[in-house]
């Protein structure tokens, strides 16, 4: 009755159409990313929407979007007290400035990203940008006229490698300067952010810096680059979603692709960076979202990932017609609290889960990067009442120790944390749970250490991402608090919550042995000479995918039945196959494929335990 209520409220904040458009200036992975060439109805769409945004260029963005912008609430400030009017049009392109001044005139840009998900959503954007003021892409980058590093700069290891990857870029752009061709270096993203006054003036490894809310401005940065003038932006928005830019996809060829729904961070725990890189919390209108992932839908995508730097928080205010003092308020999970105000209406996060699950049955659906405070009970009815809502939830503890969650400022005690991990095990049987940990934050003792080991015991993860800690300037730690750990014991209590990860992730896998799992192949790897499962060889190819709820799993590479063709084939990358889990250890999972099938047959069917192994058949 709820979720049938929800989908009616939010089909009517939906019945107004969303209008896409692009800027009207620029009109024409946890590792690194190897892109490949964008497809041509990919530019073919970008294209469209550069020429709609060329015939409109009085239009706002934010009057599209029917959202307020940052120049509505200078307005308003203003009139509230009284003062003289405030001119808020946008600036006009000065006459000296030709909009093929910004040209790309078909060079090439190579992207190289780091960190999160995020990044790699970003890094689609920016390209989005660039192939609509004429720029080409190239996944060679001896052959690059332009290199963009989409940074991270959540912890200093990730920062160390993009360090020494800019040294090895200067000595490229010296090498092409001596062959007399140009080569533009650029830093994007968080690591711009921070650190932009380092990488321009003091160590100059860079023609250009700019931050995660400036990639519309990328095709005038390149430009004025070009004449020889160093170029930084790194505003942060209070309203930029890039809601309007159709992102272009760096991996055409990838059955799963990232979605971003929200950007920035209202948290604000006191060893994060992130609301300093990234800026306040604002979510893209939710009919965008819709459109894309229906676009998505329509080029074969079979696995979609909602990205967020608080993915759950989501809340889009766009149509919403209630006045915000008499909308109830956002609910939290139980016994968790905030360090902001509490916010009021909008369509929230599992509105959004509902909407998007009922577009492609046969697409799985799945979110990151959570926080445990937005799970409230609405959430885990909307995933466990959609087949393609995958049973995987990411739920960041950072510790185990209810005084070290004060200290980090994450709202809740442990005994909140435990009490929602449980409801989340009962709410939804099946569950994957994983979680982030840090270890040696300021003051932690050793019974904080032994706290967070005992509740990885408690909770028995599936993953984990699990690092020492290293401040960040500009965080509330970094302002208020020592970094008192020594390194040494940081690395040691490290290892020994990796080791107790492990050990109990390999007991809470064991669940899924002689079980059959829908697994979406990924790619073929080989050989795979530690396999020891019954079906590979000592070198057998092998395939690789992912459970419904995110765990990797290995199946040999054969021909299996196909129940809609009745032909056997070789399970191709995006396909569904039964797989009979026959081994699990602490990272993964190995079994045989039984047959291909889809999401929607897998859960109707019900005799998928009884189905025979292909060699059986044989047999």
């Amino acid at each position: 009755m709820a979720t049938a209520l929800r989908r009616v409220v939010v089909q009517a904040a939906l019945r107004r159409p969303f209008a896409s458009s692009a800027c009207a200036m620029h009109a024409g992975c946890n590792s690194e990313h190897k892109p490949t060439q964008a497809t041509a109805t990919e530019g073919a769409a970008a294209a469209t929407a550069a020429a709609k945004a060329e015939n409109e260029p009085s239009r706002s963005t934010a009057s599209k979007l029917h959202q307020p912008s940052l120049a509505d609430f200078i307005r308003a400030g203003a009139e509230k007290k009284g003062a003289a009017p405030v001119d808020t049009s946008p600036v006009p392109i000065p006459p000296y400035l030709q909009r093929n001044d910004f040209d790309g005139h078909g060079r090439s840009v190579y992207f190289e990203v780091y960190g999160c998900q995020m990044n790699t959503s970003d890094a689609e954007v920016a390209w989005s940008v660039l192939r609509s003021a004429g720029f080409e892409r190239t996944d060679n980058i001896d052959k690059a006229d332009v290199i963009l590093a989409v940074t991270c700069a959540i912890r200093d290891n990730a920062e160390r490698k993009v360090w020494q990857r800019l040294d090895l870029f200067r000595n490229m752009k010296r090498a092409a300067r001596r062959e007399g061709r140009s080569l533009q270096i650029g830093v994007l993203g968080c690591m711009a952010e921070r650190l932009k006054g380092e990488l321009l003036e003091a160590k100059k490894l860079v023609d250009l810096v700019a931050g995660p809310d400036t990639y519309r401005d990328l095709p005038r940065m390149l430009a004025q680059a070009a004449e020889g003038n160093a170029q930084v932006n790194v505003m942060l928005s209070m309203d930029e979603t890039y809601a309007d830019v159709a992102p272009l996809r760096l991996d055409a060829t990838s059955k799963s692709a990232f979605v971003s729904i929200q950007r920035g961070c209202d948290n604000m725990c006191s060893f994060c960076i992130v609301p300093f890189t990234r800026g306040r919390e604002r979510s893209r209108p939710m009919s965008s979202i819709l459109s894309e992932i229906r676009q998505l839908s329509d080029m074969g995508v079979k696995d979609v990932t909602l990205l967020g730097q608080n993915v759950n928080s989501y809340r889009d205010l766009t149509d919403y017609t209630i006045p915000l003092k008499e909308a109830p308020p956002v609910r939290n999970s139980d016994g968790f609290q905030t360090i902001y105000k509490s916010k009021r209406g909008g369509l929230h996060f599992a509105d959004l889960l509902d909407e998007v699950a009922q577009i492609d049955k046969d697409m799985r659906i799945r979110f990151t990067s959570p926080h445990p405070k937005d799970f409230p009970d609405e959430v885990l009815q909307v995933i466990g009442s959609h087949v393609n809502i995958c049973k995987q939830v990411h739920l960041p503890a950072q510790s185990g120790s209810t005084a070290m969650l004060q200290r980090m400022r994450r709202g809740h005690t442990r005994e909140a944390y435990l009490k929602l991990a449980e409801k989340i095990r009962s709410t939804l049987p099946d569950v994957t749970l994983s979680s982030d940990f840090i270890s040696g934050f300021c003051g932690e003792t050793e019974e904080d250490h032994l706290d967070s080991m005992d509740l990885v015991r408690q909770v028995k993860y599936e993953n984990a991402f699990l690092f020492a800690y290293s401040m960040r300037e500009r965080t509330h730690a970094h302002r208020n608090l020592q970094d008192d750990v020594p390194q040494e014991v940081k690395g040691r209590r490290l290892k020994e919550l990796i080791d107790c990860f492990h050990e109990n992730a390999a007991i809470s896998n064991k669940r899924f042995v002689g079980r059959d799992l829908l697994v979406m192949i990924d790619c073929a790897v080989s050989p795979l000479a530690r396999v020891r499962t019954e079906g590979f060889g000592p070198h057998s190819r092998a395939l690789r995918g992912r459970s419904d709820g995110n765990l990797r799993v290995f199946l040999p590479e054969q021909e299996l039945p196909d129940p809609r063709t009745g032909k056997l084939v070789v399970p191709q990358p995006g396909d569904y196959v039964v797989v009979r889990i026959m081994e699990a250890t602490s990272g993964s999972l190995r079994g045989r494929g039984v047959q291909l099938s889809s999401i929607s047959a897998f859960h109707s069917s019900t005799d998928a335990a009884a189905m025979p192994l292909p060699a059986e058949r044989v047999a």
